[in-house]
């Protein structure tokens, strides 16, 4: 693998003031709280689709079985997904020649867009096949927009972040994803509870999508109000004096960068189905495969995503510490042998308590190794194109085998008779990870 380093990204280096140190570090905190942010509100409108997917299919997908009904809202689901590499490519490249702050302002607008076509889109009973060509549009445009954001995204935190806290700052991506999954789990909560089982199948499953377009104006101040990270204009000032700009960035991954491709593609797969398989399908697997109520399972989700929250980020700052490889082996193997006695235990022992200290350990989990994968990702490529390669990495992996898993999941589950899917999906894809990780560089390169 190519020795990759880049210049420090913070501290004051010999001969800078300690005062220019100061304001570095107060750019990079406020890098993490508008990025995290931003990502949050993004997510949110993302991931909000998954929580309400039954009140879609039911809606948009005329069917007599309620099954079949489900696999087509969570087929449109995984659709969104084909587009992620598309999105990745396009905005990955973008972010690398444009810069970060472009590149995600542009994912936020584009992503509010998808989310007001769904959030408006009248019912098949309305409009009759209208209906369901609206919900694939707004997916292919939330789809086309999350391809760019992890690449961009991460590339801005861990360029903002000092030395000695990439691990902790890139965490805040996927922790700001779990805030998303928290505010989607509480929002779904709220109208399960407050509205009739009739109201939410008839317009109240819209709300979440409705109070998701807050995302244009906020996400939109919250970007324009950062700073260019330090490491893309050091880069575009070395390309100018050097005079070998990277124009087209995504071919210089593939060419130059194969092995480094392979390999974060292969680290990604574990990020991409824990999230899907453990945090996003299973409110639904509990209600249709072992017979908890809609409101017991945005429930546990709730709770469980403070543990994803909270797990992410001392994750990431264990892992400035002890290393990358060193905790995603950790965080693999323990989803390799924890999650189907996990399962086992939670059809064995079938009470709202024991639904929410499982999918809490799902989270926490998850959280060890989503929350250091963004940083270890970023140390495989060169600033010039570690937007294209992350983006281009993750969304492949995503696009296969996270988007897909609802649907794939639900198909296992209910015509195969297979138990405990989503448990064997994760276990399958540890064992992946743990391959991917004696390829990952022994030293923090970034």
């Amino acid at each position: 693998m190519k020795d990759i380093t880049i210049n420090p990204g913070a501290g004051a280096p010999p001969g800078r003031p300690a005062h220019q140190a100061t304001a570095h570090e107060r750019s990079g905190r406020k890098a993490v709280i508008a990025a995290s942010a931003g990502n949050a509100l993004e997510w949110y409108d993302f991931t909000v689709y998954a929580l309400f997917a039954v009140y879609i299919g039911q809606n948009f997908f005329q069917n007599a079985d309620p099954t079949v009904q489900l696999m087509a809202s969570f087929l449109a689901f995984g659709l969104g997904f084909v587009v992620r590499p598309l999105g990745a490519l396009v905005l990955g490249s973008y972010g690398d020649r444009a810069g970060r702050k472009a590149a995600l302002t542009l994912t936020i607008m584009l992503m509010a867009v998808g989310t007001l076509l769904i959030a408006a889109a009248p019912p098949y009973a309305a409009i009759g096949v209208g209906a369901p060509l609206l919900i694939v549009c707004g997916r292919v445009l939330q789809g086309f927009s999350a391809g760019g954001e992890v690449g961009g995204a991460t590339a801005f935190l861990v360029e903002h972040a000092p030395e000695g806290k990439r691990g902790q700052y890139a965490s805040w991506l996927q922790a700001s994803m779990g805030i998303s999954n928290l505010l989607g789990a509480l929002v779904a909560t709220l109208v399960t509870t407050l509205l009739t089982e009739q109201q939410v199948g008839e317009w109240g499953w819209r709300v979440p999508f409705i109070i998701g377009l807050a995302i244009a104006p906020v996400g939109l101040w919250m970007r324009r109000a950062l700073d260019e990270t330090p490491h893309f204009r050091e880069e575009q000032a070395r390309q100018a004096r050097q005079g070998d700009h990277v124009k087209a960035p995504l071919l210089s991954v593939l060419r130059d960068y194969p092995k480094e491709l392979v390999t974060g593609l292969c680290m990604s797969v574990l990020w991409a189905v824990g999230p899907y398989a453990l945090i996003i399908f299973m409110p639904i697997y509990v209600q249709k495969s072992l017979g908890f109520t809609s409101s017991q399972a945005f429930l546990a989700a709730l709770v469980g995503n403070l543990f994803l929250i909270g797990g992410c980020v001392f994750s990431g700052t264990l892992s400035d510490r002890y290393g990358r490889r060193n905790v995603l082996r950790a965080a693999a193997l323990i989803l390799l042998v924890a999650v189907y006695p996990l399962m086992m235990w939670l059809k064995a022992s079938h009470t709202q308590g024991t639904l929410i200290v499982v999918q809490s350990l799902f989270c926490l989990m998850v959280a060890m190794y989503v929350g250091v994968a963004p940083a270890a990702l970023s140390e495989v490529f060169p600033t010039a194109v570690r937007s294209s390669g992350m983006s281009l990495s993750y969304n492949t992996a995503v696009t296969v085998l996270g988007g897909f898993a609802p649907v794939i999941l639900t198909w296992i589950t209910y015509t195969t008779g297979v138990a405990f899917a989503p448990a064997l999906y994760v276990m399958g894809a540890s064992v992946v990870a743990l391959v991917a990780l004696t390829l990952l560089p022994q030293g923090r390169h970034v």
